[in-house]
């Protein structure tokens, strides 16, 4: 029996009072040490690990850094990438989240002592970004701000919508299905495929609570299509809430189709609905922008409470719209000439081939809308590996080959980028 592994398991305590795992447990909660202590123990029992290296095994069963996301290089060329956190924040951003970590005025006057509007900095960024608003208003995401819109003009009323703008968006999520949950009776008008104004006016009653007009946002259709403008639905009576989707705050020669939050407002508009975290390219937020009074109202509903922005997020989007183009519009307006010279540099040190590469704006935004660009094409065999590498490279697995397009990676990580292709090969 002087060989069983079981005498080798080294007492709990002994394993905490060992200096690096004393010093672990400065930087984990005492649980997840305790977690890894034991684990460390069963591989001791088992056989797996012998007892003089069960302070590795503890070690080694740590994590490895503060959250379970890992860091990811975006080699896809689709700039708003869901799966992958829509817009990267930009540097003076995510600065401000740093500063804003700790205590901080977010709704404390610091002259008088009192309280004060919370997330004023923020609102004040906000509005001089779109001075045809009368008001603005930050929640947690868009779908939040077409929630709180509908729950305070139609709920328990009627609020009329097209049928060719009620569409579904990622993971099954149906935006009719957010309008019910207000309390508002969608009233359908029009076609899949041709909705009139004289259609929206046929259908108000003394039931309506507001028009909807949503943009499409990830689908076209083409062909025998027509639909009602802003500005035919503005001159009908009701409020009308305008959803403009990606966040674009101002027209962009870009991207010539996508609607944008100040000519939705220019065109009658009493209220417009946006994300943050796509063409604005800040964090998950919600814009509400629109009449003054409206937008008052809103901020005073039960509902704005539960759905408000923490210190965080505030920071966030003040610093976005502050500061220079963030890394979304600074990858949508990338230079092609200096996208192809990237991948040659790349593929010079790691073989594969340059490629012209199509990539798009993604998150919903721009349907249709190709950004010209290249990348370097490897065997689709490295996709994975790539993938499960550090850094960790997702790349794009088209006709046989691992694209890498070089749009969204920061020209400062090609050198990291080219090592994980190397170490995978």
């Amino acid at each position: 029996m002087s060989d069983d592994p079981r005498r080798q398991v080294p007492p709990t305590n002994d394993l905490l009072g060992d200096d690096r795992v004393a010093a672990a447990l400065e930087h984990w909660a005492r649980p997840v040490v305790l977690d890894a202590v034991h684990g460390a123990q069963q591989a001791v029992r088992d056989g797996r690990v012998a007892g003089k290296d069960s302070v590795d095994e503890v070690l080694r069963r740590l994590p490895s850094r503060p959250t379970s996301m890992r860091p990811v290089l975006n080699a896809t060329g689709v700039v708003v990438h869901t799966n992958l956190g829509r817009a990267p924040l930009a540097p003076w951003a995510a600065q401000a989240v740093v500063t804003a970590a700790g205590y901080v005025d977010v709704e404390f006057d610091v002259d008088d002592g009192t309280r004060q509007e919370r997330g004023s900095g923020a609102l004040r960024a906000l509005g001089a970004a779109i001075p045809e608003a009368g008001g603005v208003a930050v929640v947690n995401n868009g779908a939040a701000a077409l929630l709180l819109a509908l729950s305070v003009l139609a709920a328990g009323r009627e609020v009329i919508w097209s049928r060719g703008e009620m569409v579904e968006i990622g993971d099954g999520f149906r935006l009719h299905d957010l309008a019910v949950v207000t309390g508002a009776r969608v009233h359908e008008v029009g076609t899949s495929n041709r909705t009139t104004a004289a259609d929206y006016a046929a259908a108000i009653g003394p039931e309506t609570g507001c028009l909807l007009k949503v943009h499409p946002s990830n689908f076209r259709v083409e062909g025998f299509t027509s639909q009602a403008t802003v500005r035919e639905l503005a001159a009908l009576g009701p409020p009308l809430v305008v959803d403009v989707g990606s966040g674009l705050l101002r027209p962009d020669p870009r991207l010539r189709d996508e609607p944008d939050v100040a000519t939705a407002l220019r065109d009658g508009a009493h209220l417009v609905t946006a994300s943050g975290d796509k063409l604005l390219g800040g964090p998950q937020a919600g814009i509400l922008a629109g009449d003054g009074a409206l937008v008052r109202r809103l901020r005073r509903h039960p509902l704005a409470r539960a759905l408000r922005v923490d210190k965080l997020t505030l920071a966030a989007v003040e610093a976005t719209l502050l500061g220079p183009p963030p890394p979304v519009w600074q990858a949508i307006r990338a230079d092609p000439a200096h996208l192809r010279e990237r991948c040659s540099a790349l593929a010079a040190l790691v073989g594969g081939e340059v490629v012209s590469s199509a990539g798009v704006v993604g998150g919903g935004a721009a349907p249709g809308v190709t950004l010209p660009g290249w990348a370097v094409a490897l065997d689709e065999s490295l996709a994975r590996p790539l993938r499960l590498g550090d850094p960790c490279v997702v790349g794009r697995v088209e006709r046989g080959f691992c694209l890498l397009d070089l749009r969204c990676v920061p020209e400062e990580a090609d050198a990291a980028l080219a090592g994980a292709v190397l170490r995978c090969m």
